[in-house]
């Protein structure tokens, strides 16, 4: 049996060698495969109007919607796993240099004399801001360029004024400190999710970035715990020399270590040319799957990541602890419960079941909607063993939609875009949990203080206000669900019903 002009179902155990392609007249024909003979199971019927239906009477091992493609660039299971790990520490790193600034936010405030809201721009805006102005161009040129070269040298320059940070001897040194890591890690998510998903296919990219999604708690961990024990040992500014240090030798290894793969050597569909960044633009404003799991996954940023922010602080004030006991009760939850988080998430989008990028969206919703309740009761109760239960259950939540986010998006995405909408999914993030938390907090904080100056009754209410956003999230995901699979087939060729 020939492969027909509307498409072939293959089973499910030929994924390694299957995608999913669109021949319905929207999108270029990029070749048949005879069927008959190598895949005796397959089913074939014509995508017209009803392909959807048709695709799922099938059982789920045949719903794979394919032509066969030679994939002779495929690189060694040994290749692709070190390159994935070392983007992973970079990932680490990159988490770690930005919170680090949350865990010694009272110590600074203290010593520069600063309010919630001054302490809070100084921390997180000015970062987020430049992170705005050069994210963008930097992705730009790396959908265009070599990008091993720029996740190197962006690395090297984050980690080198995160440790001039750690010289800081008033607030325009700091703040010039924090602009310079802003410039730097623009250059960090984009090219390296990028060099991912031409080292993995599409149907295991979901997988592929939550593992790499295991820097977010590695990294929470060193920016809490870690900064914590040596900011409480040493003062505030050793913990910015010892999260610096690392990233500029680790630089140097992904620049010696890791080759440069060719884009989209594993779509069925490969990106053509260099396009602008209008064209890239106007691509993904019709991607509308993409546009709302680039919201949902900022809106878990504002909700999640914004509460972490400022959840030392206010350990600080409501229960007495000191910087040290305040970065172990949540740097604990982010390194084991967050390294469980993911490695569960990994562990579920490897399964067959999950290839279909609806059932990851409503999976995402799920989760982020449940724990979005007891994020709120972690913030209402004033009891620590409470508020510690709840952070067990809400802080591992943080960590589970990064890794299918960052696949969504960029299987959403043609490969020479990739890096384009993973700046514009960072972008939203970084605004929303680098400004728009710490500012809202910070001024909420302030305001429901009043004249006696900012307190934990007054954080503690303006993080109840924050805590509902989760639900915003979920809104975003149902949303995303409804032209995911069309919209994934448009940008990569390929997706499972």
């Amino acid at each position: 049996m020939g492969c027909p002009p509307g498409g072939c179902i293959v089973p499910a155990d030929w994924f390694p060698l299957a995608y999913a392609f669109p021949l319905a007249g929207r999108f270029p024909l990029a070749g048949r495969f005879p069927l008959a003979g190598r895949f005796p199971r397959a089913r074939a019927f014509p995508l017209g109007p009803g392909w959807k239906r048709a695709a799922r009477r099938q059982p789920w091992e045949h719903r794979l919607i394919a032509v066969v493609i030679q994939r002779s660039e495929t690189p060694s299971a040994v290749e692709r796993w070190y390159v994935l790990i070392v983007m992973c520490l970079v990932y680490a790193i990159n988490i770690a240099a930005r919170y680090v600034v949350t865990t010694v936010f009272e110590p600074i405030r203290l010593e520069l004399r600063l309010t919630d809201a001054g302490a809070a721009f100084l921390t997180g805006v000015p970062l987020a801001l430049f992170y705005v102005v050069f994210g963008i161009p930097i992705a730009w040129l790396a959908d265009r360029s070599n990008r091993r070269n720029i996740v190197a040298a962006a690395l090297v320059i984050w980690s080198g004024f995160t440790m001039f940070c750690g010289l800081a001897q008033n607030y325009w040194q700091l703040l010039a400190g924090r602009v310079g890591v802003g410039v730097g890690e623009a250059g960090a998510t984009p090219p390296s999710t990028s060099i991912v998903s031409d080292y993995f296919a599409p149907e295991r990219r979901p997988m592929a970035l939550s593992v790499l999604a295991l820097g977010a708690p590695v990294g929470a961990w060193m920016g809490a715990d870690l900064a914590g024990a040596v900011a409480q040992a040493f003062g505030w500014r050793a913990a910015f020399f010892a999260l610096g240090a690392p990233g500029l030798l680790l630089g140097v290894l992904a620049f010696l270590t890791v080759r440069e793969p060719r884009r989209g050597r594993l779509d069925a569909v490969g990106g053509a040319g260099k396009p602008s960044l209008a064209q890239s633009l106007r691509f993904l404003w019709r991607q509308r799957a993409a546009f709302h799991v680039i919201m949902a996954s900022g809106v878990c940023s504002l909700w999640g990541w914004g509460l972490v922010w400022w959840t030392p602080t206010f350990l600080m004030r409501s229960y007495a602890l000191n910087v040290a006991q305040a970065g172990a009760v949540t740097g604990h939850a982010h390194l084991v419960g967050g390294i469980l988080a993911t490695a569960a998430t990994a562990w579920l989008m490897a399964r067959p079941w999950m290839v279909s990028p609806r059932r990851v969206l409503w999976t995402l919703a799920a989760i982020i909607g449940l724990t979005t309740i007891p994020s709120f009761f972690a913030y209402w109760t004033h009891t620590l063993w409470v508020a510690k239960l709840m952070f067990w259950i809400y802080i591992p939540a943080i960590y589970f939609f990064i890794g299918p986010c960052m696949a969504l998006v960029l299987n959403l995405a043609p490969s020479n875009m990739r890096s384009i909408f993973t700046a514009w999914s960072v972008l939203v993030g970084n605004v929303f949990n680098l400004i728009v938390a710490p500012q809202a907090v910070g001024i909420m904080s302030d305001f429901f203080a009043g004249g006696r100056g900012a307190d934990a009754a007054s954080l503690r209410l303006a993080l109840l206000f924050l805590a509902p956003t989760g639900f915003w999230a979920v809104w975003h995901f149902l949303l995303a669900e409804r032209t995911v699979v069309e919209d994934q087939i448009r940008a990569v060729g390929c997706a499972t019903v």
